[in-house]
């Protein structure tokens, strides 16, 4: 996990700047190196390196062979970049060298390479394009890493300036360009303060100066170190914002940090829990949750945010062979099931969800934790709360109420208080900096939705008979295999099922998501769930075929029953409800373009419905 510590270079508004101080957990103090300019700038918006392009690696398409080999590699270059109390020496970089078969100057780029963007696809190994062009800077950072690692951090104390001359040294041998002097300077005030007194000076020196808290938990030693999942019913009935009137109980997923007892992210939902709510909380808790709270106009401060180190949960077989699993990987997230019988490792979620469901049994519509606790009470008549504004109370109560209070778990320190002591520090301990944001949050919430693989025809391309059409596909039209001439290449499409108007195409290309709408654009929104209902609603009736106009047809005809039977029927109500929620929730929408005819579909043969996503239900 990257830290924000003052004296390190972060990027900011794509300028580069210096740490100078965090005066608070969601503000810090950055000055320009060249003019001296100092700014209070948003912790959320900084990264410690710039995004490159080049970084940039759809997951769906990387081979499996090439996912696992970057996996292998990364595996074994895990213990050197994980290691920050040890002395990483050349010898230990040359083991593992030598067991793949790999030189140093490789190892050390890879390690380069990962510090750069905290994931695992950086390692998939690329076809060259770039014959007969030089890679200086490649080679170059592994001559600093490398002078650095086996020079500067050594008990000898080397100056800046002698490294610098080394650095120069090897650089000239091998031909290459060398760094400036300021180069190296930034590079070293990059370095963890801790890491530089344990290998300069003692192991036991920087454990007595850099020790920080200890939370309870096993291996929760620091913020992001463990995140804990779980889901629950809601104990409440809700009402529909259309006609106010009782539509069932919801479900709520919850992602808790089991160091500080911090609430990092959570989904509430309609639809039983499965692997869209897990990668929808999971990516709700490593965003960054400004924008979040403005959109919802929720005064309170939520500064949690990071990409977790490990993930406990009781079934973690939803995360197994789905993209779940491989955004977790991507990420550098280590999935785990609580092992039974072991209290400490579930006790901390469990007690959260009775914290929180004992305040909603003091609600209006309450279901209370069984039928002997509810008696006569009447809890779908009294219901009165849609889920949206559930969304909003659980909010409040979260970041208001519950983050404030003394928590008996942490010595009676209240949340917000244990976290900010481990960002910042105290009297007698080292904060351990602020988490470094994710760079690409666009990316991020992409990776952990389902996808479809697709060829690309003259009409655009078909998902479970809906045609989708942006001019960023022309270039690809009947586009061959580069495996398998014989073949048409399939492409990725990842799809938010809660709105499903607009795919979201991964050009291979420019490793960029491009957002396809509705070939036919003035086709209304819906989601999966609404396209399967359809497709059952056609199947039962031999005389129809399942094409887009009889889908579209047969869903505008179902929403005219919908209304009719809204005021009367609870499942009705409850299903338009349902369609409320996908429709606020979904990915936001980033096309404009012009509908376009659609010629009849050839070459593609039938596309059956959901035949190839990759969620689990």
């Amino acid at each position: 996990m990257s830290q924000l510590i003052p004296g390190c270079p972060v990027s900011w508004h794509d300028r580069d700047w210096i740490l100078l101080d965090i005066p608070s957990i969601d503000r810090v103090l950055i000055k320009d190196p060249v003019s001296g300019h100092m700014e209070l700038a948003p912790a959320a918006e900084l990264q410690t390196t710039l995004t490159t392009e080049k970084g940039k690696q759809g997951l769906m398409t990387i081979p499996d062979e090439d996912w696992n080999a970057a996996w292998n590699r990364f595996e074994a270059i895990r213990p050197l970049v994980e290691r920050k109390s040890r002395t990483r020496t050349r010898q230990e970089v040359d083991e593992v060298a030598a067991r793949l078969g790999k030189d140093r100057a490789t190892v050390y780029r890879w390690i380069a390479k990962w510090q750069e963007s905290k994931t695992v696809s950086v390692l998939v190994r690329r076809a060259r394009s770039d014959s007969g062009k030089t890679r200086l800077a490649t080679e170059v950072e592994a001559v600093i890493q490398s002078e650095i690692e086996a020079f500067f951090l050594t008990r000898e104390r080397p100056s800046v300036v002698a490294l610098w001359e080394r650095i120069a040294l090897s650089c000239r041998e091998k031909q290459l360009s060398a760094p400036s002097i300021s180069t190296i300077r930034r590079r070293i005030n990059g370095l963890q303060d801790r890491l530089i007194v344990a290998k300069r000076h003692s192991f036991k020196e920087a454990r007595e100066k850099y020790q920080p808290l200890r939370g309870s938990f096993p291996g929760a030693d620091v913020p992001l170190a463990v995140y804990q999942i779980d889901h629950s019913p809601i104990d409440m009935c809700f009402v529909d914002e259309q006609y106010r009137r009782e539509i069932g109980r919801g479900y709520l997923t919850i992602v808790t940090d089991s160091c500080t007892r911090m609430l990092a992210g959570f989904c509430a939902s309609l639809d039983p829990p499965g692997a869209l709510s897990t990668g929808l909380a999971l990516a709700h808790a490593i965003l960054p949750k400004v924008q979040w709270l403005t959109e919802r106009s929720i005064d309170a401060a939520w500064p949690i945010y990071g990409i977790p180190s490990k993930i406990y949960a009781d079934n973690a077989s939803e995360f197994r062979g789905t993209m779940l699993e491989r955004a977790c990987r991507e990420y550098n997230i280590v999935m785990e099931n609580r092992p039974k019988g072991l209290p400490n490792y579930g006790g901390h979620v469990e007690r959260l969800f009775r914290t929180f469901m004992h305040r909603v049994q003091a609600l209006p519509g309450t279901t209370f934790s069984n039928v002997q606790e509810r008696g006569e009470y009447d809890s779908q008549g009294r219901a009165v709360m849609t889920l949206s504004e559930f969304e909003h109370w659980f909010s409040i109560f979260s970041l208001k109420v519950y983050h404030q209070r003394p928590h008996r778990g942490i010595g009676r320190i209240p949340p917000i208080k244990y976290y900010e002591q481990f960002l910042l520090g105290t009297s007698t301990t080292i904060g351990i900096g602020l988490p470094e944001p994710v760079r690409d949050e666009r990316k991020l919430r992409l990776d952990f939705m389902p996808y479809v693989e697709r060829t690309i025809q003259e009409y655009g391309v078909v998902i479970d008979n809906i045609h989708y059409y942006a001019d960023v596909l022309r270039p690809w039209i009947h586009a061959r295999d580069p495996k398998n001439a014989k073949l048409k290449r399939k492409f990725v499409f990842v799809r938010d099922p809660r709105d499903i108007s607009e795919v979201y195409f991964f050009d291979p290309d420019t490793k960029t998501y491009f957002a396809v709408p509705y070939r036919n654009i003035t086709r209304p929104k819906i989601s999966v769930w609404e396209l399967n209902a359809a497709l059952k609603r056609i199947a039962a009736q031999p005389e129809l075929q399942p094409d887009e106009d009889t889908i579209f047809q047969g869903l505008a005809e179902m929403a005219r029953i919908e209304r009719a039977a809204g005021e009367k029927s609870r499942s009705a109500r409850r299903t338009s409800q349902r369609r409320v929620g996908w429709r606020q929730n979904a990915m936001p929408a980033a096309s404009t373009n012009s509908p376009v005819e659609t010629p009849a579909p050839r070459g593609d043969g039938e596309v059956q419905p959901f035949e190839d996503i990759e969620e689990a239900q």
